[in-house]
């Protein structure tokens, strides 16, 4: 049985990952292959920083919650093995910063530590008169996704650098079931109104006096529209941009301005920092993740597609979840393949 992989950030191998240590030893006959025309480290994942956070409301979505939580959990459970460096998994603590008092997040659970912050630590904030303290996680992509390829080149996975134009052209190939995680180019391959770019750029500088991330909320301006400073292993990285439906790619000035003031605004000591890279990328947005089978005829066969994308700026977060989501999705196709074929003989 073939399967093909479209995509090749976070959401693309951890799912190929997913399906290949759950079934390549039941199905002796599968095949995995990656298609992407864009792998590490110039996907969307490698822009984000790396922190293990939701968005504040889940809009009611319990089941994004939970996908959110699979994750942490999964990662967690890695914390304590050799692996964690190679993967780029470390704990990290800090501060969301509010204007005014916010009903506690879907995941104050799920992380560590979760309180409030106490008016002596407000003081170190300035226009700030709310907030939380918390430990999560960070998971750094251009570290993750090179220890994902490996763990999948050396389970025999394939990859293939190219731009697939169409579901049908991967059936004509003789492949069995696609895998969907194009993430904000899905539109590409089927036309799909909901899912908008949510552009973002950040800075990166080196500033190894930041040991905690500061994420600023402003409830008038929305999700990400804010400034906010995560420190990572190397780089800290700078941001606070969030366009709907903006498609461009190039670095903006105007952003790196606001950018830049912003955060030097929320912590004077950036001024000193050297700039090292700047960064521009589409988050997938879309009202709720699309993770679903979809059957598409082709020729006189039907053939299966496994959608996995429409993340936003939480993909990392909740990826884990959706790649065990996306594989038992794929076993109840191989169950319902299996009923179909006739039985073999037994020798």
């Amino acid at each position: 049985m073939r399967v093909a992989i479209i995509g090749a950030g976070v959401i693309g191998l951890s799912t190929a990952l997913c399906i290949h240590e759950q079934y390549h030893s039941l199905v002796p006959s599968l095949e995995m292959e990656v298609y992407a025309d864009r792998y590490t480290p110039h996907t969307t994942s490698d822009g984000a920083a790396g922190l293990w956070q939701p968005y504040l409301s889940d809009h009611g979505n319990l089941q994004e919650t939970l996908w959110n939580k699979e994750t942490f959990d999964y990662l967690l459970g890695h914390l304590g093995s050799p692996a964690a460096k190679e993967m780029g998994l470390f704990l990290i603590s800090g501060y969301n910063l509010f204007t005014q008092p916010v009903p506690d997040p879907s995941w104050k659970n799920i992380v560590l530590g979760f309180r409030n912050l106490t008016p002596k630590e407000l003081e170190l904030f300035p226009g700030y008169s709310y907030g939380w303290f918390n430990t999560a996680l960070m998971l750094e992509c251009r570290n993750y996704l090179p220890w994902l390829t490996n763990r999948l080149t050396q389970g025999g996975v394939k990859f293939f650098h190219k731009k697939v134009e169409s579901f049908q052209e991967m059936f004509a190939q003789g492949v069995d079931v696609v895998i969907n995680c194009t993430g904000v180019r899905a539109g590409e391959l089927q036309p799909d109104p909901e899912l908008q770019p949510g552009r973002g750029q950040i800075i990166k500088v080196l500033a190894p006096w930041v040991k905690h991330f500061i994420i600023t909320h402003n409830i008038k301006s929305g999700i990400y529209n804010s400034p906010y400073i995560i420190p990572g292993s190397e780089f800290t990285v700078l941001g606070g941009i969030y366009q709907h439906g903006n498609w461009n790619e190039e670095n903006s000035a105007q952003d790196h301005k606001t950018i830049w003031e912003n955060c030097c605004r929320l912590l004077p000591a950036l001024q000193k920092a050297k700039i090292v890279e700047e960064w521009s990328g589409l988050r997938p947005a879309r009202p709720c993740v699309r993770l679903e089978r979809e059957t598409v005829r082709h020729g006189h066969f039907q053939a299966e597609v496994i959608h996995n994308y429409g993340h936003g700026g939480f993909g990392i977060t909740i990826h884990w979840g959706c790649a065990m989501a996306a594989a038992r999705l794929f076993g109840s196709i191989l169950q319902e393949k299996q009923l179909a074929s006739p039985p073999q003989p037994r020798l």
